[in-house]
């Protein structure tokens, strides 16, 4: 009785306290890793609190439902969550003295959030971030994690990998990537590995996130593949095509020797891209964009259940290759993008995928003209 007397208190004075920032489909799946863990681990304190941003459904508060069925009915129906999952509808409440933050929200809505929770973090925490995206800075590329890591003042690393949520919630194999570096990596391992969600770390991190950010591009143009009725020999093309320009924007937008080729065939890297030309959203929603010439937002509502097609990424990342007009809803100016471009010295030519998905997505280029840029790849020599 005594031992279990000390056990209980070590977990309370010593086990470190965690926050999800974030209740959607990936947020909900990630906190069912985390909860069973830290119900478990002595190094982590018991209760997972979860921000879940309050809405009705079916007539009942779904922190209500979180918290007294333990299932996030509108995000990940059908799964059951761990009893020390909290949902906690205030932000600040969530993050109460939490040495552990996990944040898996839109991208379009990071800059609000961080600002909320500045001045009620507590010293020494760290994070990590499972956000798909990218920023256009007046210094040139900006990561998710860098704009948390200027905001709270905490370390910052990152989760990425080819972990599609509805899978990783029902317990079927796949592996996962840790951009970070020393104990905080380490904690971070511990707190999401489990006997089907196999996670490594890599010390390249920019890297990592940014493998996250652009298969969302390549994913559009695989959707495209399907929308037009092509089939696995064009989609491999693509994946093989999209791939390689992500590694080279990797190398021209990060310093010079900070990008490890291995880091593209860890599950951030190819496997993610992968798994999300087969089976993302972006696929989804780009193969009906092909088939009906209905806009991206009339898709994303109709198709997606509340959730954010991941297309800030591409509005900015093609806009930085091609030189565009300002896009609306866009936070980009045409002003910055052009200082970016001219001192990285980049033609919109050197990324023919990335640019072509663009132009069909946002200029009223054809889908089909997308086949153009692969027929004429600078892969494929003269």
């Amino acid at each position: 009785m005594l031992a279990l007397t000390s056990l209980r208190y070590f977990r309370t004075a010593m086990g470190k306290r965690v926050c999800i920032v974030g209740s959607g489909n990936w947020g909900s799946a990630i906190a069912k890793l985390a909860g069973l863990n830290a119900a478990t681990n002595p190094l982590f304190e018991k209760n997972v609190n979860m921000w879940v941003y309050e809405e009705m459904v079916e007539g009942r508060k779904l922190t209500e439902i979180i918290n007294q069925d333990h299932e996030n009915v509108k995000y990940l129906p059908g799964v059951k969550l761990p009893e020390n999952v909290i949902a906690v509808p205030e932000l600040v409440d969530a993050a109460k003295d939490a040495d552990l933050f996990i944040f898996v929200i839109p991208h379009q809505f990071i800059a609000r959030t961080v600002a909320t929770m500045k001045g009620h973090v507590k010293e020494g925490a760290a994070a990590i971030s499972l956000i798909k995206g990218i920023n256009i800075t007046d210094s040139g590329l900006g990561l998710i994690s860098d704009e948390i890591r200027e905001a709270l003042g905490i370390d910052v690393s990152v989760l990425m990998g080819a972990n599609i949520a509805n899978e990783v919630a029902r317990d079927q194999f796949c592996e996962s990537t840790v951009g970070g570096f020393g104990e905080n990596a380490k904690t971070f391992k511990a707190l999401f590995q489990r006997p089907t969600f196999r996670v490594s770390i890599s010390e390249d991190p920019k890297t990592v996130e940014l493998c996250g950010a652009l298969k969302n591009i390549v994913a559009c143009g695989a959707g495209f593949c399907d929308g037009l009725g092509l089939g696995d020999n064009t989609k491999a093309a693509i994946i093989r095509l999209g791939l390689m320009e992500m590694m080279d924007f990797c190398k021209v937008f990060l310093s010079e020797g900070e990008v490890k080729n291995q880091t593209f065939m860890e599950s951030c890297g190819v496997a993610d891209l992968i798994t999300t030309c087969y089976g993302g959203r972006n696929r989804k929603v780009s193969e009906a964009f092909a088939k009906t010439g209905k806009s991206l937002d009339e898709l994303e509502k109709e198709m997606l259940n509340g959730q954010k097609l991941q297309g800030c990424v591409l509005k900015t990342l093609a806009q930085l290759i091609t030189f565009s007009k300002r896009v609306e809803k866009g936070p980009e100016t045409a002003r910055e993008l052009q200082g970016v471009l001219t001192n990285k010295k980049i033609s919109p030519e050197r990324f023919p995928l990335f640019t072509s998905v663009f132009k069909c997505c946002y200029e009223g280029a054809p889908v089909a003209d997308f086949l153009k840029a692969l027929e004429n790849h600078p892969a494929h020599g003269n």
